[in-house]
């Protein structure tokens, strides 16, 4: 599909939905429709609630750009209700979505494509005794956080052991699945990558030490460095195993692989996220700057994607 017969078709930026990352969903979802509308497209925002499906049909969407983070657009959910509906859409599918917003399956990929992960363990909420700590085998610190949650919510880094049940009881009270992993000291870097291509690599230097959701989301909290800070032999492997973690995990269009450095340079892939921040100073869009990739650019270039994967398969949409 040609970029011009594209710009014919009625595009639905979803952004919004249910999930706790709906503040940053919102500006990402009116920094895309902003940005293609100035490309020359017919694109509407569409705040996405419970009624999304009815809403599709009264706009007549043809293609769906998703901007939504977290549950209920991140995770797989509203990628099948489009793949039900016959609406093309942009970034990873069904499967990808879903075992990448959970980070203990995630992690179990990256272990079977034999990539650096910290080591962890996983419990359930009702496996959380009073007073009581899970048996780990790694040393503290420790990272505790519940497993399907973006934007630090619901993180803590345990020091000591006597701080794990508060940890663990912040992070159920985000999710029923509550990740534990050792904590890596060192640089914490990030690998965007666009179209199965890796961009430059961000180095992440927040003021207060660890970022946070307050880091990420409050102006001048945090230093961006690009290109990364790290060798070159170091830095090229970050990308190559950032790029085998997305399509090991089966992931399309675009994601944002978070990685710690340790002191000796190893790097450890720690999340990947296919539907990163898109405001035009969100990471994603700063890597693709570094090469010369305008924001606009960059959203023209998810947005056929969704095109293309289904160019000449005469998709039948429900309100047709």
């Amino acid at each position: 599909m040609k970029d011009q017969s594209l710009k014919t078709k009625k595009i639905g930026v979803l952004m919004g939905g249910l999930s706790r990352e709906r503040d940053i969903s919102l500006k990402t979802g009116k920094a895309i429709r902003k940005a293609l509308v100035a490309k020359g497209y017919n694109a509407c925002g569409i705040d996405v609630g419970r009624d999304i499906a009815d809403k599709l049909l009264k706009e007549k969407i043809e293609i769906a750009f998703i901007a939504l983070h977290g549950r209920y657009g991140e995770d797989g959910t509203i990628q099948g209700m489009l793949e039900l509906m016959g609406i093309p859409y942009t970034g990873s599918g069904v499967l990808a979505s879903a075992l990448c917003l959970n980070k203990v399956m995630a992690k179990k990929v990256l272990l079977y494509e034999q990539l650096p992960t910290p080591p962890f363990i996983s419990l359930k909420r009702n496996e959380i005794g009073k007073d009581q700590i899970p048996s780990i085998s790694f040393p503290l610190p420790w990272v505790v956080k519940p497993a399907r949650e973006g934007s630090t919510i619901g993180i803590s880094i345990v020091q000591r052991e006597e701080e794990c049940f508060n940890a663990l009881k912040e992070a159920g009270t985000y999710d029923d699945e509550i990740l534990i992993e050792a904590f890596v000291k060192g640089k914490e870097v990030t690998v965007g990558i666009l179209n199965d291509i890796t961009l430059p690599i961000i180095e992440i230097v927040p003021k207060s030490g660890f970022y946070d959701y307050h880091s990420k989301y409050t102006k001048g909290e945090t230093d961006y460095i690009i290109p990364a800070r790290i060798p070159r032999e170091k830095y090229l492997y970050a990308q190559e195993i950032s790029l085998k973690a997305f399509q090991g995990l089966g992931c399309s269009g675009c994601a944002r692989v978070d990685l710690m450095i340790d002191d000796e340079g190893n790097p450890f892939i720690i999340d990947v996220n296919t539907m990163p921040g898109m405001t035009e100073t969100s990471l994603l869009p700063k890597a693709a700057a570094h090469v010369g990739l305008s924001f606009g650019d960059l959203a023209e270039r998810l947005l056929l994607g969704a095109a293309l994967k289904t160019e000449g398969e005469g998709v039948h949409r429900a309100y047709e």
